[in-house]
């Protein structure tokens, strides 16, 4: 599923209409001769998506071009894609507009650009699904403003790799407390990361957790068991009581879903 293109003034249609076509016939790697280099989506950080809130992330880039080509000859931006190469991707992200360039030589332009991640779209943008979570690779794609054809256009494959993943929470509850020294504690709490295609939490099945433990007075969590979810994202475990502390869950991530770690419930023993 293609998400948003592109959108500019002097050649937007252009753009509109050659990402319509498959993918091979849109997509020449030679034609307008300018090349990108350095491309940074998010500073190099994952982009984590929450399930309704729109998140938008700056990209960095460099376009080196010939001196004779003026700077404002043309438009460009990031293109996050699936597939091989941009020629034989399955699947694209683009920003909703056009980059902003400074010339920093009589080559070289310095440019931002921003990606937007709509999981709870409107009518005129396309959802993230469930299926966009894990990683895609990073391209870029310039236009000339006076474009006829697709030799007026320029699209450049592998210019690195950016992951985008469900965010997720977790929670815990230790009880009873107060608690006397050597009685059973039982910990609860629950997995949950951002559905896209419903657009709320839900539980995540089947997933290793760590129960850890932080003495009171210490800054350090130690593991004292792994625990899995239930097919609903849910945990409980027991526990002997053996001082005062803090318990919390904590779960190492996917490549889908963010590390995350609950806030630690103190128990008072005595």
């Amino acid at each position: 599923m293609r998400k948003r293109a592109i959108v500019v003034a002097a050649s937007g249609a252009l753009a509109l209409s050659a990402l319509a076509v498959p993918a091979a016939q849109a997509a020449p790697t030679a034609g307008l001769n300018v090349t990108f280099s350095n491309v940074k989506v998010n500073a190099g950080k994952t982009v984590v998506v929450g399930p309704t809130t729109k998140v938008t992330v700056n990209v960095t880039y460099t376009v080196t071009k010939p001196a004779n080509v003026s700077a404002g000859s043309f438009i460009s931006g990031p293109v996050l894609y699936r597939g091989a190469t941009l020629s034989e991707q399955s699947d694209s992200i683009f920003g909703d507009n056009e980059g902003t360039c400074t010339t920093s030589s009589s080559t070289v332009l310095k440019c931002t650009a921003k990606i937007q991640f709509r999981p709870d779209a409107p009518a005129d943008y396309d959802d993230l699904g469930n299926g966009d979570a894990g990683a895609w690779k990073v391209g870029a794609l310039a236009i000339a403003n006076d474009a006829s054809s697709a030799d007026d256009m320029k699209w450049q494959s592998n210019l690195g790799t950016v992951k985008v993943q469900r965010a997720a929470k977790l929670t815990v509850d230790a009880a009873p407390e107060p608690v006397k020294k050597g009685k059973t504690i039982t910990v609860t709490g629950k997995l949950s990361r951002a559905n896209w295609d419903a657009n709320k939490y839900a539980g995540y099945a089947a997933q290793s957790v760590k129960l850890q433990f932080k003495k009171k007075g210490s800054s350090t969590y130690t593991t004292v068991k792994t625990i899995k979810t239930s097919s609903t994202g849910t945990l409980k475990t027991t526990v002997k009581a053996s001082a005062d502390g803090y318990y919390r869950y904590s779960f190492a991530g996917t490549s889908t879903t963010p590390a995350v770690s609950a806030a630690g419930d103190f128990i008072d023993v005595n």
